[in-house]
């Protein structure tokens, strides 16, 4: 008698699993497959591999956000009721003390923090790691966003598995229809016909 709820709950559990927040879209229970999210990614002007997520309270991903960063970098940002923004951006390249440091004003600083860095300058600061030959930076200003915050941001920022890819890339449109013109003839080369008449 007791095996049909058990057998309920067993087939809603995965479905429980799938279902977590990656913006405001809800993560399926099966992701389109690898081809489809590269060519939405190549739409996109980027690849899987450069699409980095992340997660921080009370923050949800803008999908109006997303795009491409430099040559084929990712960029997305999350917001919050309060008006935060975390900004994660993700490009070839490395960082290290001396980038660092290069990049902040005179009255900036840049220090080493976990498993990155640590810049800030002119009412914004950032958290900087290298990793898999990408520069990932989560950037937001520090009247919105406190630096524990950002920090934690950063730390759970990761390569986006096919669900998460799923859930952030937009959907891949057809190419647009040629227009059509009504002033074309229907034969020869095309061109308008501007010959005058016998007024000139």
């Amino acid at each position: 008698m007791r095996s049909v709820p058990r057998l309920a709950v067993l087939l809603l559990l995965p479905l429980a699993l799938a279902v977590t927040g990656c913006g405001t879209k809800v993560l399926g229970a099966t992701p389109p497959d690898r081809a489809e999210l590269q060519a939405r990614a190549r739409a996109l002007q980027t690849l899987p591999e450069h699409v980095y997520v992340t997660e921080a309270d009370g923050f949800e991903l803008a999908e109006q956000s997303v795009g491409v960063l430099g040559g084929d970098g990712f960029s997305a940002t999350y917001v919050s009721k309060t008006g935060g923004q975390i900004t994660i951006g993700v490009d070839r390249g490395t960082v290290d003390e001396k980038t660092c440091a290069a990049e902040a004003s005179a009255s900036g600083a840049c220090e080493k923090d976990g498993k990155g860095w640590y810049r800030a300058s002119g009412g914004r600061h950032a958290y900087l790691r290298t990793e898999n030959g990408l520069r990932i930076q989560l950037t937001a200003d520090t009247a919105g966003v406190d630096r524990a915050v950002l920090r934690a941001a950063a730390e759970k920022a990761h390569r986006a598995d096919d669900a998460e890819l799923d859930a952030v890339l937009p959907e891949e449109t057809g190419p647009g229809e040629p227009v059509e013109r009504g002033d074309l003839p229907p034969v020869g080369d095309g061109a308008p016909d501007n010959g005058v008449g016998a007024s000139g």
